[in-house]
């Protein structure tokens, strides 16, 4: 038995590297896509008009949608994390805002669920660029 599981296991494949932020306890999001012009104008625009996203640094949704804006513009957002364990956690707010799942975007008072692409989150807040 030993004899047939040693040359088995040379056969089996290495761990594949996950750059996942709950598997290596960061505890934050970390967004590594490259930035535009357009979508560093998009999230300071945002920013600017009181637009908020709720996330959850676990979320594989919210990391899809911080990739769609890059590492760059994804600083100028204003991110509301909601996970107890997170980092700078607002849960509680998250909790009266009744956030039921991530990412929720806040636009002029209004809670949008969902992966928003950035042609959809500049119609909804009049973005031009």
């Amino acid at each position: 038995m030993k004899r047939l599981l040693i040359p088995l296991l040379a056969f089996l494949p290495l761990p594949i590297v996950l750059h996942s932020s709950h598997l290596s306890n960061q505890r934050e999001l970390i967004v590594t896509s490259e930035s535009t012009k357009e979508s560093i104008e998009l999230a300071k625009y945002l920013k600017d008009n009181g637009v908020v996203k709720y996330s959850a640094y676990w979320c594989p949704n919210c990391l899809n949608q911080g990739e769609l804006f890059g590492k760059e513009a994804y600083r100028e957002l204003n991110v509301v994390e909601c996970a107890r364990d997170g980092i700078d956690s607002q849960t509680q707010l998250c909790i009266d805002k009744k956030i039921k799942g991530f990412p929720t975007w806040e636009i002029n008072g209004k809670l949008i669920l969902g992966v928003l692409s950035l042609k959809d989150l500049s119609k909804l807040t009049g973005f031009k660029n």
